[in-house]
C-alpha cells in the first residue's frame, strides 16, 4: 500500500538543546570544556522532557490504529476470511491518510516514517506466513518475497541514512529513474502497493471462496483491438473465466502489478548495494589517503 513521506521535523530531531545543569556542570558548559556528550543519550532525555509529545502527533496515531488492526485481522485469519478482509483492507488504507495527515498537520516525523515502514513490511510478512501454510508447494516461493520485501527496504533505508538523505522516498532519476518514477508519484505508489497487497490477499480468499463466477466477458469484447479477437490467448481467456471464482480473478488481474512490484524490489536492492559500496570504496581511499 502507499507510502508517505515525513521529514518536516528531520532537522529538529538532530538539534541536542540544554538540558537541566547536572553535577558536572550544564551541557553548554561540557561541551566548552570538550568533555565528550553522548548524544543517543542527550536525544533521549529531550524525547523525555519535550513540551510536545512526538508519539501522539495524529499520524502516528493512526500508524497505531493500524498496528491494531493488522493484529486483528491475523487474529480472525484463520477462520473467518470476511472479517479479516475488512480489518487488513482498513489497516492498509489507512497508509494513506497517515501520510496526508502529517502533511496537512506539519507532523512528519523520523519516527512515524520507521512506524510506517515497519507496519507494512510486517503485515504483509504475516500475511505471506499464511500463505506459505495454505499453500505449501509455494512455500519457498512465500519465503523468498519475505525475504526481498524485507532485505530490499532495509538496504535502501540504510543507504538513504548513510548517505544524509532526509528521506527514503528521495530518490533522483539520475540514480534510477524507476525507483524515481515509484517514489516521486504518489498514484504510481498507489498503485503497486494496493495492487501488490490485493493480489496476496486474493490468494488468501482463494482458499476460501472457490465457487465459479461464471463471468462472461464476450459482452466486452468490443473493448479489445480487431486485431487480437482471433488470438489463442484471448480465446484461452474466453474459455476459462467463467469457471474462475472471484478471487481469481481479481488475482489474474493484479498479478502483473504484484511482478512488477518484485522488480522494483530487487532494483531497489541493487541500488541500495551500490550506494553501500561506493561508501565503502570512498572510505577506503581516505584511508589510504591518511596512511600515505
Amino acid at each position: 500500500m502507499p507510502r508517505s513521506t515525513r521529514n518536516s521535523r528531520a532537522a529538529e530531531a538532530a538539534v541536542v538543546e540544554p538540558a537541566a545543569p547536572s553535577e558536572g556542570g550544564s551541557i553548554a558548559s561540557r561541551e566548552r570544556s570538550g568533555t565528550p556528550i553522548d548524544h543517543t543519550q542527550e536525544l533521549m532525555r529531550r524525547a523525555q522532557e519535550a513540551d510536545e509529545n512526538v508519539f501522539l502527533f495524529v499520524p502516528n496515531l493512526i500508524g497505531y490504529a493500524r498496528v491494531v488492526l493488522a493484529a486483528l485481522s491475523l487474529y480472525y485469519m484463520k477462520g473467518n476470511p470476511k472479517v479479516c478482509t475488512l480489518l487488513y483492507g482498513v489497516s492498509c488504507l489507512l497508509d494513506a491518510f497517515d501520510g496526508m495527515a502529517a502533511r496537512a498537520l506539519g507532523q512528519s516525523t523520523k519516527f512515524g516514517a520507521v512506524l510506517d515502514m515497519v507496519t507494512d513490511r510486517c503485515t504483509t510478512a504475516c500475511l505471506l506466513c499464511f500463505l506459505t501454510a495454505a499453500y505449501p508447494r509455494c512455500a519457498v516461493i512465500f519465503q523468498g518475497l519475505i525475504t526481498l520485501d524485507f532485505s530490499s527496504h532495509y538496504i535502501h533505508m540504510y543507504s538513504s541514512l548513510l548517505t544524509g538523505s532526509a528521506s527514503h522516498k528521495i530518490v533522483t532519476s539520475d540514480v534510477s529513474k524507476i525507483l524515481w518514477y515509484y517514489y516521486n508519484d504518489s498514484r504510481t505508489l498507489f498503485m503497486f502497493c494496493a495492487g501488490n497487497e490485493l493480489f496476496f490477499v486474493c490468494l488468501y480468499l482463494m482458499d476460501f471462496y472457490k465457487r465459479p463466477l461464471g463471468l462472461e466477458i464476450e459482452p466486452l469484447l468490443f473493448l479489445v483491438p480487431s486485431s487480437l479477437k482471433g488470438t489463442w490467448l484471448l480465446q484461452f481467456i474466453i474459455n476459462e473465466t467463467p469457471k474462475l471464482s472471484w478471487p481469481q480473478i481479481v488475482g489474474a488481474i493484479t498479478f502483473p502489478i504484484c511482478a512488477a512490484k518484485q522488480v522494483i524490489n530487487c532494483v531497489q536492492f541493487w541500488k541500495a548495494a551500490k550506494v553501500l559500496v561506493g561508501k565503502d570504496l570512498e572510505e577506503r581511499a581516505k584511508s589510504r589517503e591518511k596512511a600515505a
